[in-house]
């Protein structure tokens, strides 16, 4: 009795095993199409300091969803801004040297003039020998002195400008550092971890938040030489999750230019081949932003692609079960052909 018992148990365990083999096993699908296991990724973004200094604040938590340029933390800036109002006083003070330099020029330029005006009367006054030749020397010595005077005073009001100029980059890079002190959203994303707090101190890249970039929200799969060469970018793609009754439109947008060595964590159709081309499914981020709230990394799943067509053939239709997409989701046929 306990043979028999034992028997049957192991009749259904075995049966239990093969149904649940049919049903994990992905559908089967025209040979125009290629497929392979993934799961949902997007980029991780960190949020870090530019500035070393103490947060002031970070205006965030673990799992809020940010828009792009949403303002996330700030460096306390206190001491950048009493050295702001230094560096313009030092702007200020190179302006007002300037202003003597102006001034020097303008009296550079009467004596000149003065000078010129005196050799113009010694002139005539030698041809009617009222002078002497000692005298007219002088008159052209004192033009050429002015000349170079003057040269000299614009020579100094160009480095004076200079240091205004250097004056003014000093304060804009110390403004460029107080911008920098406020951190920002760089995309809209979900926070993955929140990585400082008010009060802390952070050194210069230090990271305050990690974020997940959901504008770029795609699958990896690796496929076989034989699939992957007969791939286009922008080939149309479904990705079919394992929680999701739908098929999610997805489009190639990157295909590896060399073949590697399939990841252990990545099941092939046939007992994980060597080597493989990594290719990546991206999902359409308008229909990213209409399921926002829904959007899970690591998620696992089927990616689908259509081959290209070989000798003239017509391509091949999406399977019924890759066909039910997204409420108020359209694929445009056109692309679709």
């Amino acid at each position: 009795m306990k043979k028999i018992l034992l028997l049957i148990l192991i009749l259904v365990i075995t049966v239990a095993g093969w149904f649940a083999w049919r049903y994990l096993q992905p559908p089967e699908v025209d040979a125009g199409f290629a497929s392979g296991n993934g799961r949902v990724e997007a980029v991780q973004v960190d949020i870090s300091t530019k500035i070393a200094g103490r947060v002031e604040g970070v205006y965030a938590l673990e799992g809020d969803l940010v828009e792009a340029n949403q303002k996330l933390a700030k460096i306390d800036t206190n001491q950048l801004h009493a050295q702001l109002l230094r560096y313009e006083a030092d702007v200020a003070s190179a302006q007002s040297q300037v202003a003597s330099a102006n001034a020097g020029i303008a009296q550079a330029k009467a004596e000149k003039l003065l000078a010129e005006q005196e050799l113009t009367r010694a002139k005539e006054l030698i041809k009617q020998n009222n002078i002497s030749k000692e005298t007219y020397d002088t008159r052209m010595s004192t033009v050429t002195v002015a000349n170079a005077n003057v040269e000299a005073a614009e020579a100094l009001k160009i480095s004076r400008l200079r240091s205004v100029d250097a004056a003014n980059a000093v304060v804009e890079e110390v403004q460029t550092q107080i911008d920098d002190a406020t951190l920002f959203a760089p995309t809209i994303g979900r926070v993955l971890y929140r990585l400082a707090e008010p009060g802390e101190v952070l050194g210069s890249g230090g990271k305050v938040l990690t974020l997940i970039d959901l504008s770029d929200v795609y699958m990896e799969i690796f496929l076989p030489t034989a699939q992957a060469h007969r791939i286009e970018m922008g080939a149309q793609a479904r990705v079919k999750l394992d929680v999701l009754d739908v098929a999610i439109p997805a489009t190639v947008s990157f295909v590896s230019p060399e073949s590697q060595y399939t990841p252990k964590q990545v099941e092939t159709a046939t007992e994980r081949e060597k080597l493989m081309f990594r290719v990546k499914v991206r999902i359409p981020q308008e229909l990213v932003l209409q399921h926002i709230d829904k959007v899970k990394t690591g998620v696992r799943g089927v990616a689908y692609i259509r081959l290209s067509t070989v000798d003239g053939e017509s391509a091949p239709k999406w399977p019924d079960f890759l066909n039910k997409l997204p409420a108020n989701y359209t694929v445009d046929t056109d692309s679709e052909r």
